[in-house]
């Protein structure tokens, strides 16, 4: 037998209100609210516990990306040596042009070309990564101040600075085809 029913939900001043069957119950009682409650903390505990799986293949490109980057980096650096009282020329050159290889990876990657799972992780976070050194730079200006040679501390900061956004926005430049005024 159906039936429609009206019924209080318990002094909240709302109403549920349904075709049912004798024993099934109302959709707006407190126990149907308290069952759906208790289910979405449930989904929402399952979700909140689980940690995603990693993307063993992206990590492997991140991986192999960065130990080709991290090698180039130390060849140079064996090869082209300077001290803290010097400009760092290669430092300086490597990280203009990993700031370069970065907006142009990143551009194409990201533009031109289709879509990649692997490309980018490999080329962007793993070889211009490990290849770009800032961590050496921040190294190198500490040298040269306690060196006193503050003056070529300041220069080759702002030099760094604004030559690596100058690279990445004329690889970026290069790529979509603009127009580049030098």
């Amino acid at each position: 037998m159906q039936a429609t029913v009206t019924e209080n939900s318990g002094g909240t001043g709302t109403q549920a209100q349904r075709t049912r069957g004798e024993n099934a119950p109302l959709a707006g009682s407190h126990a149907a609210v308290r069952r759906g409650r208790s289910r979405a903390r449930t989904a929402l505990a399952g979700r909140a516990g689980a940690k995603p799986k990693p993307d063993w293949r992206e990590l492997g490109a991140i991986f192999f990306g960065g130990a080709a980057g991290a090698l180039s980096r130390l060849w140079l650096s064996r090869h082209f040596a300077s001290s803290p009282s010097q400009w760092p020329w290669v430092t300086f050159s490597v990280n203009l042009s990993g700031s370069f290889a970065l907006g142009y990876f990143v551009t194409r990657l990201q533009e031109r070309l289709p879509p990649s799972t692997y490309r980018r992780p490999a080329l962007g976070t793993g070889f211009c990564g490990a290849y770009t050194t800032f961590s050496t730079m921040q190294l190198e200006l500490l040298r040269m101040i306690e060196s006193k040679r503050y003056e070529l501390a300041l220069g080759y900061a702002t030099a760094s600075v604004t030559a690596g956004y100058f690279a990445v926005w004329l690889a970026t430049a290069t790529v979509r085809r603009t127009r580049v005024l030098l």
